[in-house]
């Protein structure tokens, strides 16, 4: 049996549905500024139900996603309360670390729009500079291309924190990032300077095809999926928000537990949930772990 790391689920959905608020370009940057201690309370929710890793609630906060609003120049600010409220759900759970998370810049899933090294090495560098004072380790999401991975884990690494690499893949076909890369050639980039590798945001049976892609890695690996039937067209233009996106039927906790529990099976020892995976999915997961006589740490 495996000592195996219990991501939480996705922030962004679960705001959605708790704060009733209509979802819009800024909607998981906008809740910590409308309804404060709704995101910590979603984190204490996830602790509860198992995971032992809260993930910030800084994936959008970049400074082309606040750009014409209200927020424009308070980027630190937005950090500082991300990491507050998952420092205080994580000191009132007794236990466990908190995960800054760099999401991608100008729109996720779109490595058509990821700009040139200097220019996202730049922005990211940023970034992780204002993670790395509350966090204690890096996890970089959705990287969608083999350029994207590079410039992020440039960054990235100047926390002085270990950061995971977490790529996204198409949801028809596990073996091609969504930029059409081979997920494969990932794995000397990744093995260059991360300290884990990753697949998320993809569809669940896609993901299992990835893992096998990955699983001859020197680094430890795993994977957390998304519950959208497919990442539909109309969400890939500028400043999407999720209305155009559409939940699995098929999503339940159990169904959701059988996909993880074989991504363990073939050696993942890092599992949680993306979009869409709230505390009962990862409630259901550590009950499978524990059952199957794995120690979540």
């Amino acid at each position: 049996m495996a000592d195996i790391t219990l991501l939480d689920g996705g922030m962004g959905q679960e705001l959605v549905r708790r704060s009733g608020d209509t979802p819009t370009a800024m909607w998981s940057t906008r809740v910590m500024q409308d309804h404060p201690g709704l995101v910590q309370a979603i984190h204490a929710d996830f602790f509860a139900a198992g995971a032992t890793v809260a993930t910030a609630n800084t994936y959008a906060l970049h400074h082309d996603r606040i750009e014409g609003s209200d927020l424009e120049g308070h980027l630190p600010d937005l950090y500082g309360k991300a990491l507050a409220e998952a420092e205080a759900a994580r000191d009132s759970h007794g236990s466990g670390r908190i995960a800054g998370a760099i999401g991608p810049l100008r729109a996720s899933y779109r490595p058509d729009l990821h700009p040139d090294p200097e220019t996202a090495v730049a922005i990211f560098s940023e970034v992780t500079q204002l993670l790395a004072q509350g966090c204690d380790l890096v996890i970089c999401e959705t990287v969608a291309s083999l350029a994207h991975a590079r410039d992020v884990l440039a960054a990235a690494v100047t926390s002085g924190k270990p950061v995971w690499l977490a790529m996204t893949v198409k949801d028809t076909d596990g073996t091609h990032l969504r930029s059409g890369e081979l997920v494969a050639d990932v794995l000397p980039i990744a093995e260059e300077k991360a300290a884990a590798l990753l697949i998320n945001c993809a569809a669940p049976e896609a993901i299992t095809t990835a893992i096998h892609e990955i699983k001859s890695t020197t680094l430890p690996f795993g994977a957390y999926a998304n519950g959208f039937e497919q990442i539909a067209p109309g969400f890939l233009k500028d400043k999407p928000t999720v209305d155009a996106l559409r939940t699995r039927r098929d999503f339940t906790p159990a169904a959701y537990a059988d996909h993880v529990m074989g991504w363990v099976d073939a050696g993942a020892t890092i599992v949680g949930g993306c979009c869409e995976v709230g505390p009962a999915h990862i409630a259901e997961i550590a009950t499978r772990l524990r059952a199957a006589g794995h120690i979540i740490v």
